[in-house]
């Protein structure tokens, strides 16, 4: 039983939400067209969160073995970090969990294209395997994009534009224009959690030469781009809801930028890094709120 609480903890599972909120608006991107498919959208879910939680597991291991996680971090403490598993133990697990994500991404992308479209069935194969790269490099190895600013970016390409256009195009064979708007929204906010992650970790990622944007930027223009990316991404999804707009629970969505905005104000007022802690949660659940809000306004549920 221990143990598996130690694995349950390895695979943080609060952040598995934030991790399936592009599926839900891609998803709803082709459900509005008039496309619907619950096995892709179960797969599709599943495959998400096969990659989080290899993400995971690949974190705990590669910033356990640099010594990022140590005693001066903030927050909960991690699996390697506190010696519930080891090296070894956290090396199957990425082992097992890739293994499984390989054969998810396998069954989705039999479901959603069968045996006729070869291009599609190597380009996602393709993209499934730079997630799983993209997972485990973000703190594993020499070269970990995570210690060279450089997290953020794939944060928002891969949460963001692939998640909810890649889902998207497993349905509907066709992307829009209009489609990047949402996709980038989300990409924005998930690229905010990871800022908020940092800006707590500061101190801690300074010290060990982690350099991540903010300790580049600093906390207090770390801040502002943490502002930035908030309001840019409301402006995206106000757009594509202007566009959009046909009746009132169409901009359902919307609302999930109360809590949103309520969460910026917190954080400017914030003076403790400590305090950047309990916000990770509450913008990674209004983000998936967005999302949730995102699929029934473009479902015609009400």
């Amino acid at each position: 039983m221990p143990k598996l609480k130690a694995w349950l903890g390895a695979a943080r599972l609060r952040t598995l939400p934030l991790s399936i909120s592009g599926i839900l608006v891609g998803t709803a991107l082709a459900n509005h067209k008039g496309f619907h498919n619950g096995t892709i959208l179960l797969l599709a879910l599943l495959t998400t969160i096969g990659f989080q939680i290899t993400s995971n597991f690949a974190n705990d291991y590669g910033d356990g073995i640099k010594g990022t996680d140590n005693e001066d971090r903030i927050g909960p403490k991690r699996a390697y970090q506190s010696g519930l598993l080891s090296r070894g133990q956290l090396k199957k697990g990425i082992g097992y969990s890739v293994a499984i994500n390989s054969l998810l991404v396998l069954c989705l992308l039999f479901v959603a294209f069968g045996n006729n479209n070869l291009i599609y069935i190597l380009v996602f194969t393709l993209l499934g395997i730079a997630s799983i790269w993209a997972a485990i490099r973000y703190t594993v190895g020499a070269g970990a994009y995570g210690y060279r600013g450089l997290g953020d970016v794939f944060v928002f390409c891969f949460f963001g534009l692939l998640s909810v256009l890649g889902s998207m195009f497993l349905y509907t064979k066709f992307l829009t224009i209009q489609a990047v708007l949402p996709a980038a929204a989300i990409g924005l906010l998930s690229a905010a959690v990871l800022n908020l992650n940092n800006l707590r970790d500061y101190n801690s990622d300074s010290k060990v030469n982690k350099n991540t944007v903010i300790v580049k930027l600093g906390i207090s223009r770390g801040k502002k781009y943490h502002y930035a990316l908030l309001i840019t991404a409301f402006i995206c999804l106000f757009i594509f809801v202007l566009l959009h707009f046909n009746i009132w629970y169409n901009a359902l969505c919307l609302l999930a930028f109360i809590p949103i905005f309520s969460h910026l104000r917190t954080v400017y007022l914030i003076k403790n890094p400590v305090f950047f802690d309990p916000e990770l949660k509450k913008l990674a659940l209004s983000t998936f709120l967005l999302a949730v809000l995102f699929y029934m306004g473009y479902n015609n549920f009400l």
